[in-house]
């Protein structure tokens, strides 16, 4: 007669298969994290660790940065980190030599830990995953991955089928060894086969990693509908190349407003800061900020230094971005605030104490003050920003602000005027709304022509409408002494080309150059 486990037996055997399932879905869910981060990073040619290694703040702060100093050793961390990530990722998902594999993740994880500890320091701002005291994702997936490392769930992963095949073969080996026994060919007998749940069981990872190769391909290889349609109508590339560094053509030169060298193109922060002019896109601004983490934000800057760009132009909600920059070593690109905000006055004195190498009144600000008549105000404002040692200007968008400035005898250090054609298909829309922000170019340019302050002209390229070949063309040729232009960090090794090429032409301008 048979004996029947008990229900005590039965309770504790489907506790521990559940316990057991529960940690090998925690296994391939890191796994998971660590294949994908690896395999897109092994799909993006442009990747490397250099932003993070240089702003490392860490106690081992020096090794990393001495690792991104060099280009070879940053490319033997950049082979490794992908190679890593892709090999821990996918044998955590298999779940083969799990302990091993658990280790070197923990390994890699304890390293980001280590560049960007989350320690009482204030951390870089414009990380869009939230704010950290000690733990951060790192730790807490390094944690996780401690667990693995001690309960590997070997039952649902390739470990459990090598681990049962091995033990059955060592069991079967001495009583075959004892029977004396031989198939016709003479050999031992075969092992004792693995059941039907045994093999399945230990295949658990093998449609996670189907579903993720299926994700990537997706994601990153396979071609939409709407780019077909697009290449077919219009026979427009479906593939971007963005112009590298190596093929800078030379420096933006430079210019000066007071005791201040200014490059002639200026890095706008529209697009750093999220304040992205989409018209009815309205998903852009926050796609914007996405891309513009911090590291990405100190590689944009130091792309921008290396072409000799040496100013941004930014609201002051960036000044502790632009702070960190400094203090981490990135760089020393200096900015211009627009000390936009509610309390003008205060805005002026933030951007002051943070560092900005000039101020004016922000463009929309602008408009308004001289809308109600608050010239009073400007005239302060402009005071308070030559009090702090700073070159002051004006701003608007539209030309009845610079020139009820003038009539009202206030004289700026610099003009901040936007302009741009309007020969663009949005721009011909009669409803505007977003789409042009500079209503009377020509008059603007033959205004502007005896003024007798620098003149930094911006929205040039219509918030992305004009192709910069001509919209830089344009503004020069119309009197600005300078332009600001929003770029990413692909666009600015082409667009200061394109500038070098402009100021290097045969530029038709009537203004002379005052900086």
């Amino acid at each position: 007669m048979t004996e029947q486990p008990s229900p005590a037996a039965v309770g504790s055997s489907r506790t521990s298969t559940c316990r057991t399932l529960a940690l090998a879905v925690m296994r391939i869910a890191i796994g998971w994290h660590f294949l994908y981060e690896g395999v897109v990073k092994l799909l993006d040619p442009g990747w490397t660790a250099a932003g993070y290694l240089q702003t490392s703040t860490g106690p081992l702060a020096g090794l990393f940065r001495w690792l991104a100093s060099d280009s070879t050793r940053l490319e033997v961390v950049d082979q490794l980190n992908t190679w890593g990530l892709i090999l821990v990722g996918g044998c955590l998902m298999m779940g083969l030599l799990t302990r091993f594999t658990a280790a070197c993740g923990i390994a890699l994880l304890g390293l980001y830990y280590l560049a960007q500890p989350p320690l009482f320091g204030s951390a870089a701002p414009g990380t869009a995953e939230g704010h950290y005291l000690f733990v951060d994702k790192n730790l807490v997936e390094l944690l996780a991955l401690c667990v693995v490392a001690v309960f590997p769930a070997r039952t649902f992963g390739l470990d459990g089928i090598l681990w049962s095949w091995r033990r059955k073969r060592r069991e079967k080996g001495p009583q075959a060894a004892a029977s004396g026994q031989e198939n016709k060919a003479g050999q031992s007998p075969i092992p004792g086969r693995l059941s039907r749940r045994q093999v399945l069981a230990g295949l658990t990872g093998v449609p996670f990693l189907g579903g993720l190769v299926l994700a990537v391909l997706r994601k990153h290889g396979w071609e939409s509908h709407e780019e077909t349609i697009l290449d077919a109508v219009t026979g427009a590339s479906k593939t971007y190349e963005w112009t590298e560094l190596d093929e800078l053509e030379g420096k933006i030169p430079h210019g000066q407003i007071g005791d201040v060298k200014l490059s002639r193109v200026i890095l706008g922060g529209n697009l750093i800061g999220g304040w992205a002019h989409a018209r009815d896109l309205i998903y852009v601004s926050k796609l914007v900020k996405a891309y513009h983490r911090t590291e990405k934000i100190f590689e944009t800057f130091r792309l921008a230094e290396a072409c000799g760009v040496n100013t941004i132009l930014t609201n002051p909600l960036l000044c502790e971005v632009i702070n960190a920059y400094w203090k981490r070593g990135g760089g020393e690109i200096q900015f211009i605030s627009d000390c936009g905000g509610d309390d003008l006055l205060e805005m002026i004195r933030k951007s002051i104490d943070n560092g900005a190498c000039a101020c004016y009144i922000q463009g929309g600000v602008g408009d308004q003050l001289v809308a109600e008549g608050k010239f009073d105000l400007i005239a302060k404002a402009l005071e308070l920003i030559r009090l702090g040692g700073l070159p002051a200007g004006i701003g608007g968008h539209k030309l009845r602000t610079i020139t009820a400035c003038v009539e009202k005898g206030l004289k700026p250090d610099f003009w901040m005027k936007t302009l741009h054609h309007t020969d663009y298909w949005s721009a011909q829309i009669e409803q505007q709304n977003d789409n042009i922000w500079c209503e009377e170019p020509e008059e603007t340019v033959a205004f502007m022509k005896d003024l007798k302050q620098p003149w930094i002209a911006y929205k040039v390229l219509a918030a992305g409408a004009i192709d910069p070949k001509v919209g830089f063309k344009y503004a020069f040729e119309g009197g600005a002494d300078f332009i600001c232009v929003g770029m990413y960090d692909f666009q600015i090794v082409e667009d200061v080309n394109i500038a070098l090429d402009v100021l290097g032409g045969n530029l038709r301008r009537k203004r002379q150059w005052l900086a």
